[in-house]
Parts: structure tokens; sequence; C-alpha cells
């Protein structure tokens, strides 16, 4: 809350010096200190201040998506409200988008936090980089810069808000990176922590699930199917053979794990089945809707 109108100074500050014309959109996550009538006051003397209200705390990815889909301008800057992140970056953000990227996304290189956040985000990102094969060094920093049309083709929920960059390439855009500046943390606290760092991983392979199988997933279920079904028919196969020679073989506990190999290695199959299933009526969906779309501005053109 503390932090909230010297943000806007700062952002008018920018903006009245590099002469941008803007709208300032405010996203009050539910919070109840106090913040929602410092911004109302904001609205109550600039025209171009919006506010969007949570009636309860959604999370940072469903703020940025609400965020995305009322933003009207041709870049769309996101930034946390504490200051860490500096507004004099903004024109930085904006010459480097336009040497032909798509999204920029700001690389905190100098980051005044503690090693017990820095170490292990150091570790994260480097398994993200590893990973995705996208060559950022801050996935999850809140400086970003885009072209509008690319929030409109990313798909915020949960915490994938860290991974936008992924998400971003995964649609044919242009990603890069800038290095900007970060402050020592003035207000409010860190919700850093060894949970955030866990869900942070699994959050990370359902991204790269979402970008390489999301439309094949065929792909990752038949194959994890067949090798435990192969690996079951092959223990049955060699347990069938010691049958034929008079040895038992319903008591052993490897005759059981056979069958299990194998049901489970059908279950496999039968979800990628169904996640085929699934995609092929949602391309067919799809494809009508941009049938339609052109039908639409055939029309028009008349």
């Amino acid at each position: 809350m503390e932090s909230l109108p010297h943000l806007k100074e700062a952002l008018d500050e920018v903006l009245e010096r590099e002469s941008l014309s803007a709208e300032i959109i405010f996203i009050n996550d539910g919070s109840r200190d106090g913040s929602d009538d410092i911004l109302k006051s904001f609205t109550e003397s600039d025209q171009r201040v919006n506010i969007i209200h949570f009636r309860r705390n959604r999370g940072k990815s469903a703020a940025l998506a609400a965020g995305f889909q009322l933003a009207r301008g041709v870049f769309v800057v996101t930034m946390d409200a504490d200051l860490q992140d500096d507004p004099n970056e903004i024109p930085n953000l904006i010459a480097r988008l336009e040497d032909g990227y798509d999204m920029i996304s700001g690389w905190k290189k100098k980051r005044n936090d503690p090693l017990s956040k820095t170490l292990p985000s150091r570790f994260f990102n480097g398994v993200a980089r590893a990973t995705s094969g996208i060559k950022i060094h801050d996935f999850n920093c809140g400086l970003k810069i885009y072209r509008n049309e690319v929030v409109q083709t990313i798909e915020l929920y949960g915490e994938l808000h860290r991974f936008i960059p992924i998400l971003a390439k995964n649609q044919g855009w242009v990603v890069g990176e800038l290095v900007v500046q970060h402050h020592p943390r003035r207000w409010g606290r860190t919700k850093f922590g060894i949970s955030r760092f866990m869900s942070g991983f699994f959050d990370l392979l359902t991204v790269l699930f979402l970008v390489r199988y999301s439309t094949s997933p065929m792909h990752l279920f038949g194959a994890v199917g067949l090798i435990f079904g192969f690996s079951g028919f092959g223990i049955l196969a060699v347990m069938s053979v010691q049958w034929w020679m008079g040895q038992p073989i319903g008591d052993r506990p490897l005759f059981f794990l056979g069958i299990l190999l194998i049901i489970v290695g059908v279950q496999f199959f039968s979800m990628g089945l169904i996640g085929e299933q699934i995609n092929h009526m949602r391309q067919k969906t799809e494809r009508v809707q941009r049938l339609q779309r052109i039908t639409q501005r055939a029309n028009q053109s008349r």
C-alpha cells in the first residue's frame, strides 16, 4: 500500500519525460490494507488510470490475465508495485522491443535480494533455460514488455506467469531479454519459500508438457504405455517358458508384477488415445471458428 503513491509518481514522471501516451492499469488482488482507497484517488485525478478489483486474492497469473484483457495500448508493460522494478526502464524496454522483438523480459542481473532467494532462483532459471531451450536468464522477472497481440494469445492460470517467455515462444513470437535495474525491497515482504520453489518445478513440468505434447499427447502417453506394456510382456514371456519347463509361477511376485505392468501400460496408452480424441475435437471447433471469422471479414468487405 505504501508504495502505490511512489509508483504512480514515478510512472507519471517517466511518461511525461518521454512524451508517452499511455493508460495505467492497477490490479487490486483482493487486498484489504487500504490500497483500494488509494487507487480510487488515482482515478479521480487521472483519466488514464483504470483499476481491476478482485474480491479475493486469485494469484498473479489471474491478475495478469485480467490486465492483458483490458489493455488497449500498442505495447503492454508489466511490473510489480513494490518498486523493486524501476519505471525508468520503460523507454529502454520499448527501444529494445522495436529492434524486432515481440516480447522483452527483464533480467535482474544485479539482484538486491538475499541469497536464500537468489540462489534457488538461479538454479530454477538454469533448469528452465536448459529444458525449454530459451536463452532467458530471469524467467520470473515481473518487468516485461509485450506487443499487444502477444498478450492476447497467452492463456494464464495457476502459476504459469513464471513461464510467459516459454508460452510466448511456443506461439511463434520472438522473445528477447534486457538487463534492468533492480532495487532493494522497501515495502512489503517476499512470498518466496520452499513451497513456492517446489510448486515452480511442477508448473515447469506442466508448461513443458503443454508446449511439447498438447497437440500430440499420444507421443508421451503412448511411449510410456509401450515401455510398461513391453516390460510386462517380457516378464510374462520369460515366466511362461519357466512354466512350460515345469516351474510353478502362480505364487511368484514377478508374475504379478508382469500383469501389473501390462495393465499400467494399457492405461497410459488409453490416456493417450483419449487425449488425441479431445485434441481432435478442439481442432475441429477452432477450425470452424476460424472459418466463421474469415466469412465475417469477407461479408464486411462487400
